[in-house]
């Protein structure tokens, strides 16, 4: 862990609300602002980022001296997943501190190396695995992901409280599935509720950093292994690209507030 520089961990109250997508396309629009970034898939019971990130199945990390793992290299992002260690059809059956457990060996005895950003892919809910990461890794910032109805707001903000509890700065709240664009018309419709995680950022004072419409080619994409931030096209990549400058200005901002500590 010596060789990270920052964590950024991407929660949600809920799941189900595209924070695995959201996680994916900041750690590589991070990347593409010029940064060195690692991706963690913490979500043990429903790992998606080898999925996502286009590694083939089967995959495995070598492994260091019998004690450390190299991480897995997809699209210049260095990335590590319980998905590495198993088959796809294999249920992690684990009692909660059993997949404390397994996240702890992950996050530690992976070969990082030289990165300015760790990005965390968490579990919804706000429990043991969320709890393990904020006792053994130093968080510089959270990111909540939410979409605009009533019921993810509602998780969303437990989230938001849980990180607070935690001194873990939140670096601002991800819209998704904001309005959706008929393919044939064009017309727009909110099918979730209206700038619903615009209001929960104003109500926690945080930044909005983006509203992302529900869209078919984003999830096409996504299970093809190439996500949007990839993509060299106007707006949704775009909306991530703006993202990612918000995170690192966010985290600079949370970085120079922290109180100077002498000694006398």
């Amino acid at each position: 862990m010596e060789n990270v520089k920052k964590i950024i961990a991407v929660a949600s109250g809920k799941g189900g609300v595209g924070k695995s997508t959201t996680a994916v396309n900041l750690a590589l629009a991070l990347q593409q602002q010029g940064k060195q970034v690692g991706l963690l898939d913490a979500d043990i019971y429903g790992p998606s980022v080898a999925l996502m990130m286009g590694v083939a199945e089967g995959t495995k990390p070598e492994v260091i001296n019998e004690k450390q793992m190299q991480p897995i290299m997809a699209h210049g992002i260095q990335t590590m997943s319980i998905a590495y260690l198993i088959t796809d059809k294999t249920p992690m059956v684990w009692r909660g501190p059993m997949a404390s457990g397994a996240l702890q060996q992950l996050l530690t005895q992976t070969n990082w190396q030289g990165l300015d950003y760790l990005v965390v892919d968490m579990p919804p809910g706000t429990g043991d695995i969320q709890l393990t990461l904020a006792q053994h890794a130093q968080i510089s910032g959270a990111v909540i992901v939410t979409t605009p109805q009533d019921v993810a707001l509602l998780d969303a903000k437990k989230g938001i409280e849980m990180f607070q509890k935690v001194n873990v700065p939140i670096l601002g709240v991800v819209e998704n599935m904001a309005v959706h664009i008929c393919s044939q018309c064009g017309h727009e419709e909110h099918i979730f509720g209206d700038a619903g995680g615009k209001a929960l950022a104003q109500q926690y004072g945080v930044e909005l950093l983006g509203q992302l419409p529900l869209s078919l080619q984003v999830r096409t994409q996504m299970d093809a292994g190439q996500p949007q931030a990839l993509q060299n096209e106007v707006g949704i990549a775009e909306a991530y690209q703006q993202m990612a400058v918000k995170v690192i200005a966010g985290l600079d901002s949370a970085e120079d507030a922290l109180p100077e500590i002498t000694l006398s």
